[in-house]
Order: structure tokens, then sequence, then C-alpha cells
């Protein structure tokens, strides 16, 4: 845990303060303004296509705006025509991901209510974590996914991972977990597995049908991860290379040498607060520095397993939070 900590300590002191600065200021009006007009709301109420396009819009716009400030103040070497095809297509996908997907005409004309909407339901996360291989696999095969291998590119490696200080940042999020329990605005939203009550009386064992789907909602977390951690943090430290200005020697012993450049870190944070705009507002402020310390340990570490375990155990945390809250508001 000391090593963690030691690792946030040399991304804030080697990281661009004005652009630090100017981009949590520019996070906060955009959650300040979600939250009073709707941007997700707005964006998601139009047909799908101009949803679509309203999305990978807003997204690169974001994304673009936080690398400007890397350049400008931190001299990331962005004008370089893969990175910056990569940061094309990256909203690109999210864009895909984030609109509803219609699959009940692809069903079985012999599946009736409730379970045409409950494999559509279930089949959502599976298959759009699938489209990311996809989409991570082509990017490997035109050659703008660099790394010994398809693994290490992406951050899905079990070198230099200890699974054990993880667990212990998870275990601090467990008394702020209880207190979100108990806000209304949190438990509108969770637990998720209660979009499923129109199961009722139909699905026997109930608790089977319903733990389906919380796996189904446990693999879309592997899929953030990948996406944020692993594509926009470790393969993107692949571009923008090594930083000679981190003060390495409170890692490590022996004489200071080039550390992995953070500069991916700040433009991921704000992409992936923007992704929770849908959610109650504390979680969404919390994601943006969630994400920052996330993404500092992938970039130290070039490992995701670390973010998935809190992520997911985060993800299914809230879902039992959520579970107690309702039961003990009624």
């Amino acid at each position: 845990m000391r090593s963690f900590v030691n690792y946030l300590i040399a991304y804030f002191r080697s990281t661009s303060r004005p652009a630090l600065i100017i981009t949590t200021l520019f996070v906060a009006a955009l959650v300040a303004a979600n939250y009073t007009v709707g941007i997700e709301s707005r964006i998601k109420a139009l047909p799908w296509y101009l949803a679509l396009g309203g999305f990978y819009l807003f997204y690169t716009i974001v994304l673009a705006l936080v690398w400007g400030l890397q350049y400008e103040w931190h001299k990331t070497p962005v004008a370089q025509p893969k990175l910056l095809l990569l940061l094309a297509l990256a909203p690109l996908y999210f864009a895909l991901k984030i609109v509803h997907w219609d699959l009940l005409a692809l069903l079985p004309a012999a599946l009736k209510y409730p379970w045409d909407r409950y494999t559509q339901i279930v089949l959502q996360l599976p298959l759009k974590l699938l489209l990311l291989f996809c989409f991570l696999w082509t990017l490997r095969k035109t050659g703008l996914l660099p790394g010994k291998s398809f693994g290490a590119a992406v951050g899905l490696t079990r070198e230099n991972f200890n699974a054990l200080p993880y667990f212990g940042l998870l275990l601090l999020t467990i008394p702020l977990i209880a207190l979100a329990s108990t806000r209304p605005e949190f438990l509108v939203v969770y637990p998720k597995v209660k979009n499923l009550a129109f199961i009722d009386g139909s699905a026997h064992p109930e608790w089977l049908w319903k733990g389906i789907y919380e796996l189904s909602y446990g693999l879309d977390f592997l899929g953030i991860e990948l996406f944020f951690r692993g594509l926009l943090v470790v393969t993107l430290i692949g571009y923008v290379g090594q930083d000679a200005r981190a003060p390495s020697g409170l890692l490590r012993h022996g004489p200071p040498r080039p550390e992995p450049s953070m500069d991916s870190v700040l433009p991921m944070a704000a992409f992936y607060c923007t992704i929770h705009f849908g959610k109650p507002m504390g979680e969404c402020i919390s994601s943006f520095f969630g994400g920052l310390i996330l993404g500092v340990l992938a970039a130290r570490t070039r490992t995701i397993l670390g973010g998935l375990i809190v992520h997911l155990g985060l993800a299914w945390l809230m879902e039992i939070g959520g579970w107690l809250g309702a039961l003990w508001s009624h």
C-alpha cells in the first residue's frame, strides 16, 4: 500500500499543475451542466443514430481538449498519426457501446415475454465486451496496438501484479458504500438487479436467473478496465513513452531512471467521468478521482488486474449495499 501512495505522490509531483487544475475545473463544469440540463439524458433521448453521433462528438471533444492541455503544458508528443487515429477511434467504440442495442428482432420468435426481455438485457453487456475484443484485435492487426503480446499491450498480464493492496483499497470503500446506501438517489439506481422484477413469479429458482444477470453485469467491468485503463493508459504509454521528469528515486533503491509517462492518465480520467453522467452525482464526481488513482496504478504496474479487482468488487458491493439499503428503508 505504501508503494501505491508513493506512485500517487510521484504523479502529482511530475504532472502539469495547470493542466491538472484546468482539467478538474472543466470536468466540474461538465458535471454541473449534466446534473442541471441533462447532457447524457438529452443525447440518449435522440434516435439511436443521432445518439451515436452525439455521444461520439461529446466524448471526442472531452478527450481532445484534455489531451490538448497535456500537449500545451507538458509537451506530450501527441502529433503522431497512429496516436491521433487511436484517439479518434476510441470514442467511436464507446459511443457504440453506450447506445441501446435492440436485440429483440434477433431473438427466436418462440421466446415470449418475460424471457425475451430478460435475454435481451442479459446479452447486452457480453456482446458489447465481444465488440471491444474485436475492436482491440483489429487495432492489433493493423499495428495500432504496440507491445510484445496482445495481453501486455492492454494490461492483461500478471507481471508486476500483487493483489493484496488492491483488496486493501476495496476495503476502504466499504464505509462510503454503507453511507451511500442510506441515500435515496443511490437507492433509485441500485441494486441494478431490481430491473429484473418483471421475472418475479416466472423464474424458478429466481436467485439463479438473477445471479446470471449479476455475472453479465460483472463482465461489463472487465470491458471498462480494458478500455479505460488498458487501451487509454497502458497502450498509450507505448506512444507517449517514458517520463524522465518523474521523481522515481522515491520508489526504488538506486539512481533515478525514467518512469512510464503519466500523460495519458488525466485525459482518461476526464473521459471516464463523463460515462457516469447517468449515475448519482456523488458517484459521478468520485469516478474522476477514482479514475486518476486506477490510471496511475495501471501506468506504473502496466496491468489492469488490480483495477479489475477494485472495480468489480465495488460494483458488487454497491449491489449488496443497494439491496440492504432497500430492506432497511422498508
